[in-house]
């Protein structure tokens, strides 16, 4: 695999550097998916455009059935690395505004390390059996494109993997190492967006009006109790409030505040308690201040926990091992940002492995993912990540059923 590797990496950091160049926002991936397609198909997979997505499928005699999962769109980032390669795109998101686009979450390093695992599985045939398929994603950052490619029929289009498997490139471990754990590893999420309604006046007045900014203030204070006094302490809860919007004047009191929050959680229950109390003490708050009518909540992206299968991970990190040795392989503590990814092997009724592939050599300094300086080096990220995925099918390709 050695040599197979090096040879890769001729191809794989270009195709990658083009990637990071063009990104393009959630559900709108039309380059990136040809360019998908069209690998997948010069390798020899059958290939199945599903819900925005493309689908690789590799049939290579009997044997189980292995499913990666790669995501592949950016975000409405300005990108600020200063990288020769660095993005000056700029797309139309859905609500026919004109965003800079930036691959700020890693998703071109995905896209790139999955295209290489497909490459070297369809170079070396002799090497496995069974049915590779390989899985590219729309829309992961808005908790759109899992569900997309089930709604449009993705199981009864493709092989039932007997695992899935997925990972994403992080600031830590370093770059070279691999992260795995059983268990909850990504949080729950949920966002929310809410309009609270108070009674216009001047400033010099407040009395005849009612005021939402000031509720909307009390609202911000008073949600974060959900955490601190309705959560166990042993519980991991967080509500957020990412932005505030009201008024368009120092001395005009408006009609109505605009919230957008944002509820994450290792249990769906504990979710479902945040989003539950958020809106009873919203309530509450607009009642307390004589706001003029209910609040209007809009609830969307939502992500499911990803709760990595026991076994399935015990399988993984035992092949991490031998490819890469155990002082390469980390464990992986459990993060607080969000995915989809789950929605697809759920929906097979598999069991999955999610792991942390390393993006920063170490001594480097990071920027977190979302940042407009978030920028992996290309190796040895990008052939670590393709040994990772793999050596990961392997496990259940090269014989061991």
């Amino acid at each position: 695999m050695t040599v197979a590797l090096d040879a890769l990496a001729s191809w794989q950091v270009p195709l990658y550097e083009d990637l990071h160049r063009h990104p393009e926002l959630s559900m709108r991936e039309e380059r990136t998916r040809g360019i998908v397609a069209a690998q997948l198909a010069g390798d020899g997979y059958e290939v199945h455009e599903i819900g925005g997505g493309v689908v690789g499928v590799l049939e290579n005699g009997a044997g189980p059935t292995v499913l990666l999962r790669a995501d592949i769109d950016g975000l409405p980032v300005q990108e600020a690395t200063g990288l020769p390669y660095a993005s000056t795109a700029t797309q139309e998101d859905a609500d026919g505004q004109v965003q800079p686009t930036m691959h700020a979450c890693g998703h071109d390093v995905h896209t790139a390390v999955a295209l290489g695992a497909a490459r070297l599985l369809a170079a070396h045939r002799e090497d496995w059996c069974g049915t590779y398929v390989a899985l590219f994603q729309p829309g992961e950052e808005i908790a759109a494109g899992a569900r997309a490619m089930v709604e449009d029929d993705l199981v009864a289009r493709v092989p039932t993997p007997a695992v899935c498997l997925g990972q994403h490139v992080l600031t830590s471990p370093v770059a070279g190492r691999v992260a795995v754990a059983p268990g909850p590893v990504l949080s729950s999420s949920a966002s929310m967006r809410v309009t609270v309604h108070g009674a216009g006046s001047h400033g010099s007045m407040p009395h005849l009006g009612v005021d939402p900014v000031v509720l909307a203030a009390a609202i911000v204070g008073r949600i974060q109790s959900l955490v601190s006094r309705e959560i166990s302490p042993s519980e991991f809860g967080v509500v957020t409030v990412g932005a505030l919007h009201a008024g368009t004047s120092a001395n005009i009191i408006p009609d109505r505040a605009e919230l957008a929050l944002n509820v994450r959680a290792y249990r769906e229950e504990i979710l479902d308690h945040l989003v539950e109390g958020v809106q009873r003490m919203m309530r509450a708050e607009c009642t307390a201040a004589r706001s003029p009518h209910e609040p209007e909540f809009e609830l969307f992206h939502r992500f499911p926990m990803t709760d990595n299968d026991l076994m399935a991970t015990a399988r993984v990190r035992e092949a991490f091992v031998a490819q890469f040795g155990a002082d390469r392989v980390e464990h992986m503590e459990p993060v607080t940002a969000s995915e989809d990814f789950s929605a697809i092997p759920d929906a097979f009724g598999a069991p999955y492995c999610y792991w942390g592939l390393g993006g920063y050599v170490e001594g480097r300094e990071t920027a977190p993912n979302h940042s407009p300086f978030f920028a992996p080096d290309p190796q040895p990220t990008l052939r670590t990540g393709t040994e990772a995925a793999a050596s990961a099918a392997l496990a259940w390709l090269g014989g061991a059923g």
